[in-house]
């Protein structure tokens, strides 16, 4: 298979570390890929051509280079860049800026001998790689993850995108469903689910239980308010005040931070709570493999990786009954589903999951199961290697 190319908005992002295990077990395969972000990281865990922080010269020179090896096609793919945007003025600047990027990634690509260009996500970045592909006249395929690609501004330019994409992997069912409703079905038959795999490999040994002691929750995500940790503290007060021992540690970092440490203060639960920040990969999973239940509440999720990781190390969860969560954890099986934004309905399951500990083990047990026959990496290039030979599949 000849090369494909990669892009996402930002590859070395800790919350992507997904997609470079996708793009390392498709090498795996031997299948060539090409890894491009947008956004210049600092890691090196995989090594990729970054689109921004280049010379003015370079971005002169692909856009000449664009320009003088094909016209036509420089001009019907600057009218899209025009086209494919949210009104207002400042999408209308930002579409030359995306323009740009995507003469500029057209040059790379051309370089590569890339065959085709898949993006993760339906943002942006998206936009610049269908704008590079429509001139390289390669094909392009997308991935989709989240409700939140469904939102504005990506929202309203997402059936445009679905119907440009040679397939559409999608994280979940729920997922597909959202696409699926926003375009013909003419267009349905190229949309699959394909799960974001995880490498089992590199999880830690759990830490055994320990008997008597308080029970130790763990919560990773950005801290956002879509990620409902203002509801989880309530919900945790309502413990507290009825006499419950717990920790929980709280790993993430974002714009709610200090929002969220102030109001721990008030409800008095500080003692209870450490707050990590921002933690690597590694160190996020040794945190969860220390701990004994995984928490999280969420107002909107695709399907969380991290809820991945933690039934993959046998951890019982409390999750909410939200997009595509339930076609991973089963009530009363690998853990507990709360309806999500009922912060009483989540103090009650994880007061009843607290104390159940007998049952942790066959819940743990439960979720290593799932995990392993559904959410290897794996099993999820493997499918998109099918996807990118050409075969259709659900």
């Amino acid at each position: 298979m000849s090369d494909i190319a990669y892009l996402v908005s930002d590859l070395h992002a800790p919350s992507h570390t997904f997609v470079r295990r996708e793009i390392e077990a498709l090498r795996a395969l031997g299948v060539g890929v090409t890894p491009y972000t947008i956004r210049r990281g600092a890691s090196t865990a995989t090594a990729a051509e970054n689109l921004l922080g280049r010379s003015f010269i370079t971005y002169l020179t692909a856009l000449g280079w664009a320009l003088l090896t094909g016209p036509r096609r420089f001009v019907a793919s600057w009218l899209l860049a025009l086209r494919h945007r949210v009104p207002g003025l400042k999408s209308l600047i930002w579409s030359q800026f995306h323009f740009i990027e995507a003469m500029l990634l057209a040059r790379l690509l051309d370089r590569a001998g890339a065959s085709r260009l898949h993006n993760h996500f339906a943002n942006s970045g998206a936009t610049v790689g269908l704008i590079a592909a429509r001139y390289s006249r390669i094909p392009w395929s997308l991935t989709l993850h989240g409700i939140s690609e469904t939102d504005y501004p990506a929202g309203p330019l997402l059936a445009e995108k679905l119907k440009a994409a040679s397939f559409v992997a999608c994280a979940s069912f729920f997922m597909r469903a959202q696409a699926m409703r926003i375009v013909d079905p003419l267009h349905w038959g190229k949309m699959a689910v394909v799960r974001c795999g995880i490498d089992m490999r590199v999880l830690p040994h759990p830490e055994p239980h320990i008997d008597g002691a308080p029970t130790r929750m763990i919560c990773v995500g950005r801290l956002s308010a879509e990620k409902g940790h203002f509801g989880l503290l309530d919900a945790l007060a309502t413990l507290a005040s009825g006499g419950a021992e717990f920790h929980l540690t709280l790993v993430g970092e974002g714009p709610m931070g200090p929002a969220i440490e102030r109001r721990a203060a008030e409800l008095h639960l500080l003692r209870h709570i450490r707050l990590t920040g921002a933690l690597s990969e590694a160190e996020t999973l040794a945190e969860i493999a220390a701990a004994d239940i995984l928490i999280l509440p969420s107002l909107m999720e695709g399907l969380p990786v991290v809820l991945i990781e933690a039934m993959a190390m046998r951890r019982p969860v409390v999750a909410s009954r939200v997009a595509g969560i339930p076609e991973l954890v089963t009530d009363r099986a690998e853990g507990l589903l709360f309806t999500p934004s009922d912060w009483e309905d989540l103090s009650r399951k994880i007061g009843v999951l607290a104390a159940a500990r007998g049952d942790w083990h066959n819940m743990g047990n439960a979720g290593r199961i799932k995990v392993e026959k559904e959410f290897r990496v794996e099993l999820s290039a493997a499918k998109m290697a099918r996807l990118f030979s050409g075969e259709i599949i659900s």
